[in-house]
């Protein structure tokens, strides 16, 4: 049995509804930045809101209003920390119910039922919990540590781009990243993302509808990402190697 019973497979409940919509937002603007720049009329506000970081460079004039809303990607540590705390909570409250058998909070209930999910339901506590595991827990397991392994050496990778061998930042050029999954695709880091998210589908049993939706919302954002990230490599390193895709190995 998986451990969570929602509502039916094809019932499109608001919280489905909107990675749908997310999802269909994304595919269509990476469609938008595969046809020929001269068939589209430019819009320079549209194009500053799909680009962060060196992407942005080679883009058309940006509006002062968007230059004002610029802010370092260190200040991005607000969503890590809500992110621990949060999700910190929901896996306090899971262990809670999976090995002790207490109860939900009653806010926690309502906000799923709103949310679409007509039931809430956990495997039985107690000794008999590790003799539950099926297979595709163990794969997905599997799959997440091993995609957050090389997640972890493509992000030391880049960062080792801009420091000397004592570990000092010495500049802040772009470079080429060489190694692991890096000699195959731009973006590698974009594309271990993708894979922790596939492993916990995985986890689910496979049949999770609302949870495929986000990991095919964070398929198309993903790919859009390094798709800009793979134009902006090929337009500024006459070197750039030619077999490496922007996103996935050999297809794209």
């Amino acid at each position: 049995m998986a451990p969570w019973a929602g509502a039916e497979l094809s019932a499109l409940n608001p919280l489905r509804a909107v990675w749908l919509t997310l999802a269909g937002a994304f595919l269509l603007t990476l469609l938008l930045q595969l046809v020929p720049s001269g068939l589209l009329p430019g819009c320079a506000l549209f194009q500053d809101l799909i680009r962060y970081g060196k992407t942005k460079e080679g883009a058309p004039s940006r509006p002062a209003a968007c230059r004002a809303f610029d802010v370092p990607k260190r200040y991005f540590s607000h969503f890590y920390i809500i992110s621990v705390l949060w999700n910190g909570f929901l896996l306090w409250s899971l262990t809670q119910s999976l090995f002790v058998g207490a109860p939900f909070p009653n806010w926690l209930h309502h906000l799923l039922r709103i949310l679409g999910a007509a039931q809430f339901q956990v495997y039985v506590v107690g000794k008999n919990l590790l003799m539950q595991a099926r297979w595709f827990h163990i794969l997905g397991m599997m799959m997440f540590i091993w995609s957050s392994v090389h997640q972890y050496k493509c992000h030391v990778i880049l960062g080792n781009l801009r420091k000397n061998k004592a570990g000092v930042v010495i500049h802040c050029n772009h470079r080429i990243p060489f190694g692991d999954w890096f000699e195959y695709v731009s973006s590698p880091n974009y594309l271990a993302e993708l894979m922790i998210y596939i492993s916990m589908a995985v986890t689910f049993g496979f049949h999770n509808l609302t949870w495929w939706l986000v990991v095919t919302y964070v398929f198309f954002s993903q790919a859009l990402s390094a798709f800009l990230s793979h134009k902006f490599y090929k337009s500024k390193f006459v070197s750039y190697p030619k077999h490496r895709k922007a996103f996935l190995p050999f297809l794209f």
